[in-house]
Formats: C-alpha cells, structure tokens, sequence
C-alpha cells in the first residue's frame, strides 16, 4: 500500500471548524511536503480550486500550479498529483506547464483531471460552465491534445472544442515512462467509460472496503473491454488515530458538530448540484470533504492498519489521506500506522 496526502491548500477539510492551525500558505505547504517524505509518504494531491470551498468564498486558496512548480523543486521522491480541469486550461499550453514540471521534478509529475462542479467560481473567473456529460465530452478531448503534444511533435488536432497547428512541445515530459500518469474520479456513467478509455488511475471518494471493491470490480471490466494495462486505483480517506476508540470517537464528534451556517454549506450545496454521485449524501459528509469518513479510517493504530489492509485486499493501491491539523496528524499516522 501506498500512502499518500491532499496538501491543505486551502487551509483544512472540515467544515465546522474555522481554524484548523493549518494556513493556506506556501510556508506551511512546503514545510508539509517535505516533511511528508521525510516520514514515508509517498504522493501528495494537490487540488485546483479558484476559490476555497471549504472555508468559503473570501477565505484564501492556493494556485495549484504554481504550488506544485515550487513544490517540484523543494521535494525529491514523492509524486506530484496536481489536479487539472480541462474547463480552465488550453490543452496544449497545459501541456507545456506540465512537462517543464515534469523535468523540475525529475519525471514525478501526473495529472489528476476533474470535470469542474462549481458553477459560481467558472462564472467569476470568466469561464463557461457546461453541463455535466458536456464537461466529459470536453475533456475526452481535451485529453486527445494533451497525448497528442506529449507524444511527438508536428502535432495537429481540428476538434469540435480545440484547434492546434502544427503543435512543437520542447522540452517533453521525463521520458523515463510513457507519459505522466493520468488519474480521474467519476461514479456517472459518462466519467467511469471516459476513464476505463483514457486514463490510468481511477481516484475515488471514501466509501468502505466492501463497496470499493464493488468499483474497481466495475472499473477493471470496463477497462478489460478496451485492452489495456490494469488502472491503478486510490482511496480518499479522512484519519483520526487515537491511542483508545473512545478518543477517536470523541474527536470525529467534535469535527462533525454540523453548523449549516457555515461558510462552505452554499459552495457544498452546488457541488452536490453539479456532481452524479452513487448514492446519497449526509450532513456527516458535508462536515468532511470528499466522503472522507466513510473510508473508516478511525480508530486506534490497530483498527486504521486492519482497515488499510482491507482496502488493500479490495484492490487498493494507495490511500490519499486528509486529516487536522495535517502536519501534526501526519506525522502520528506515520509513526503508528504506516511504519
């Protein structure tokens, strides 16, 4: 099992709790970063929002991009998963950010490409907001140019949403491997084939053992229909490791403690809108980002490790933790569970 983490850039997970001691700052970001190699992590997610959907609109968020530029240079062993939404980026200028990345941090860049939710934000950073199957249908193109800039030069792609002529990309991604990894998440029928087509990973919100099977189950005969190499799959998950399970219990009552004023609730409230999740939604999710709770991450060193170990036998390859406040937290995950 991998393990890997959502860099906090937009300052914390939870919902209910306006200071998580964890500031959307690069001070903070770098220091976690390093640190997290440091102590065995293996993957750091950095995540793309405009706005902070978290702690709401006026509160601060960290670029992706150029965090991960920056992070690219001060880190050395872990892969960098940024988050891409083909919405916001010209394909083949994405491309030419990414493979300079790519060569900063000696080929451990991948992609992590969302079809944007949040129809508020597009709208204030002057973007069209699309419809759901029409952002996958974007994307899947999207991604053809990305493959296309990345593979050779002389590229020349005349879609429907992109044009490019004739496209030189220098320098190429690291060419130690095909490409940078390319990882999506999805639970609507058009996201699930897109990735079963394009990508390599499948990412997914938290849900149990049991049910994350039921996906990769999905996911590997999908993919088997098109003939290519097994997809990688990873897990969000939300950690509280206590020395008793009474502790534990005691900490995931205070972070769920829902105050439906909080200044997220609007921003949650339309990316329930824009998404097609699976299954319903509770208050407890909206406490937590991305399902983080469901995972079952919670527990003593013992109960979090039986459950890692159960997702590992699902089918699991890594884990992407968040926690609060994260540095503090990491750093007791790592000590009492990863080692």
């Amino acid at each position: 099992m991998r393990y890997g983490y959502w860099l906090p850039v937009f300052g914390g997970w939870l919902r209910n709790v306006e200071d998580e001691k964890m500031e959307a700052s690069w001070d903070y970001a770098s220091k976690l970063a390093r640190r997290a190699e440091e102590i065995g992590f293996d993957l750091c997610l950095i995540a793309e929002l405009n706005l902070n959907d978290i702690k709401g609109d006026d509160a601060p968020a960290l670029d992706a991009w150029s965090t991960a530029a920056a992070l690219a240079a001060v880190t050395h062993s872990q892969e960098l998963m940024v988050a891409v939404r083909p919405t916001f980026h010209n394909p083949a200028l994405l491309g030419k950010q990414a493979a300079n990345i790519d060569q900063i941090s000696g080929g451990r860049l991948s992609l992590n490409v969302v079809s944007s939710w949040w129809a508020d934000e597009a709208r204030k950073y002057g973007v069209t907001f699309e419809q759901h199957d029409d952002r996958y249908a974007r994307t899947q193109e999207w991604l053809e140019v990305l493959d296309g800039v990345w593979s050779g030069d002389h590229f020349s792609h005349n879609g429907q949403l992109y044009q490019v002529t004739d496209n030189v990309l220098q320098p190429k991604p690291v060419p130690t491997r095909p490409r940078p990894l390319l990882y999506a998440g999805g639970e609507s029928e058009a996201g699930k084939e897109l990735i079963a087509r394009t990508c390599d990973g499948y990412v997914m919100h938290g849900d149990p053992p049991a049910k994350i099977g039921e996906r990769i189950a999905d996911m590997k005969a999908r993919r088997a229909k098109h003939r290519l190499p097994p997809l990688l799959f990873g897990v969000s998950g939300y950690s509280i490791v206590r020395d008793t399970e009474e502790e534990a219990q005691a900490e995931k009552a205070r972070i769920t403690d829902v105050k439906q004023s909080a200044a997220g609730y609007a921003n949650y409230q339309q990316w329930l809108a824009g998404t097609q999740l699976e299954q319903h939604v509770s208050l407890e999710d909206y406490s937590v980002s991305n399902r983080g709770l469901r995972s079952g991450l919670v527990g003593t060193p013992q109960q979090v490790r039986a459950q890692a170990t159960a997702f590992e036998a699902v089918g699991v390859d890594f884990l992407l933790l968040q926690c609060s406040p994260q540095l503090e937290e990491m750093e007791r995950f790592a000590e009492s569970v990863i080692h």
